[in-house]
């Protein structure tokens, strides 16, 4: 099964456009149709930038449908242990996390739309950087 670990702006655009690839994603990640790696501190801050009231106003969700969601993703994702972290390899501390979450749990894929911070640096770990619609086609059979 491919795993992916889901940037925090994919999480929120997927809240913010139902329609869109991410929430078909987040969706998909819902139904298992493929292995979410998550760490307690992402999951921390996809909870925090998702409560935060100009997300949630965008997205027109209460906090409330904000914390089921997250629960519910943190119930399906695969917890990772981060044994070991390779700071520094980016710019900013909070996509370092992310990096780290696609490094130590062995992910097919990182999503995000911030291709340009991550440079190639997941290629280095033989680790795909894709949009969420080039994830969700590699998805599709």
């Amino acid at each position: 099964m491919i795993r992916y670990v889901l940037d925090t702006n994919v999480i929120v655009a997927g809240l913010r456009s139902p329609s869109g690839a991410s929430a078909a994603l987040i969706d998909r990640a819902l139904k298992k149709e493929f292995t979410l790696l998550l760490t307690v501190a992402l999951a921390l801050e996809y909870e925090a930038v998702c409560s935060d009231p100009a997300q949630r106003i965008a997205s027109g969700l209460r906090e409330t449908e904000v914390d089921v969601i997250i629960t519910a993703l943190s119930a399906v994702a695969e917890p990772v242990t981060p044994w070991y972290l390779w700071r520094p390899q980016l710019h900013d501390p909070a996509d370092e996390m992310v990096l780290e979450v696609a490094i130590n749990g062995m992910a097919d894929g990182l999503v995000t739309f911030d291709r340009r911070d991550f440079g190639n640096v997941p290629s280095r770990f033989g680790i795909a950087l894709l949009s969420p619609l080039e994830a969700l086609r590699r998805l599709s059979p």
